[in-house]
């Protein structure tokens, strides 16, 4: 190798080491202020994480914990809890353990819970028009009553009807279920003289219809009942679907288990919410409320209808007799109920004939399709 040709060959090596020098000297630097940027900015995003606004709500249902109502009531609880990852936490109780039974919406309206889920009917002491989005004689049957809730305006109804309170609803906040027993009895039912003077727990205007009937109807919480039957305070009662009385263990109690729509053809339930809890929610969260709240309803309802069905053979086989409601009875029924709606659609609030009659043209048109 010549002379000059070994001296170009170390003068390049010289470079090429000065290059990678230079070029580490460079990722370093750079490396230097990706972290300084680093700490400038993170201390300021774990501090807002740290701070990221928890809200705690408290809900209650009705019912006690075995009942199916309940239990889905805690069920979107804990799924809204988890999908927010507890930026909103839902804290679940069992009726009458945060205030009285059945004055859960009272409690919401006051803030003291911010949501509930309960049978409007418990609230005829606030809204007479609220008996009829409930369990009653006439109703709508279940998918006629969430698709008319959800669709038809129900919701703004009773949006509506609650205007002055600081609860509301919204479309997919009700859960229809099945066709409620007619009535567990101690008392063979044979014909329409049986219903007069029958001692039973009937709530709202299904309530008030038999008592005009001739039936002495007393209001009682749904825990109670079973005990109220040990007792002799009542000789029959209406509660809920095949499948929660199974679970209420109420085949014990009485022997016989009547069946028919004509009583309620439906029992509608209702997530209802605090105004200003609502209000202070960020956007996501309500969205993520509202699609739960939709699909926890809905799957309450298709529960009850499978084990519903279930349940018919479930009461026989503990020796119970399983019966229709004898036809002059449902007739007399039909009958008293329409005359009673009628009277109360023109002495009430006009809300009452809004909700009635909306409810009824939904029905004939729901029916002509059948």
């Amino acid at each position: 190798m010549h002379a000059g040709t070994s001296h170009r060959h170390i003068n390049l090596q010289k470079e090429d080491e000065e290059m990678k020098i230079f070029t580490k000297s460079v990722g370093i630097l750079v490396l230097v202020m990706m972290a300084a940027m680093l700490l400038a900015i993170l201390p300021g995003q774990t501090f807002a994480a740290d701070n990221v606004k928890k809200i705690v709500w408290k809900s209650s249902g009705h019912g006690p914990a075995s009942d199916p109502s309940q239990i889905y009531h805690d069920k979107l609880c804990h799924a809204i809890t988890e999908a927010t990852n507890g930026r909103l936490t839902v804290k679940p109780f069992v009726g009458g353990s945060v205030v009285p039974v059945y004055k859960e919406l009272d409690a919401v309206d006051q803030n003291v819970l911010q949501m509930c889920y309960t049978c409007p009917m418990y609230n005829l002491d606030k809204w007479p028009a609220a008996g009829l989005i409930s369990s009653r004689p006439g109703g709508l049957p279940g998918e006629a009553m969430r698709t008319w809730f959800n669709y038809g305006g129900g919701a703004d109804l009773m949006n509506k009807m609650m205007e002055g309170y600081e609860v509301f609803t919204f479309p997919g906040a009700l859960s229809p279920l099945p066709e409620e027993v007619f009535f567990h009895s101690k008392v063979k039912l044979e014909s329409l003289k049986d219903i007069k003077g029958l001692k039973a727990r009937c709530m709202g205007d299904g309530g008030e219809i038999l008592k005009r009937m001739g039936a002495a109807t007393v209001i009682i919480p749904g825990g109670e009942l079973y005990e109220a039957m040990q007792r002799g305070t009542i000789d029959a009662f209406e509660y809920s679907t095949l499948a929660s009385d199974w679970n209420m263990h109420f085949n014990e109690v009485a022997h016989y288990v009547y069946l028919s729509p004509t009583r309620a053809p439906s029992d509608p339930q209702v997530f209802f919410f605090n105004k200003k809890a609502w209000a202070a929610l960020p956007a996501d969260i309500k969205v993520i409320v509202q699609g739960l709240t939709d699909k926890w309803s809905q799957a309450q309802h298709e529960y009850l209808v499978y084990e519903s069905v279930k349940a018919v053979d479930k009461f026989r086989k503990a020796g119970n007799e399983v019966l229709k409601v004898p036809k002059d009875i449902e007739v007399a029924l039909t009958a008293e109920a329409d005359k009673f709606y009628e009277e109360k659609s023109k002495s009430e609030t006009p809300i009452f004939g809004e909700i009635y009659f909306s409810m009824k043209n939904f029905g004939q048109a729901y029916n002509a399709i059948k």
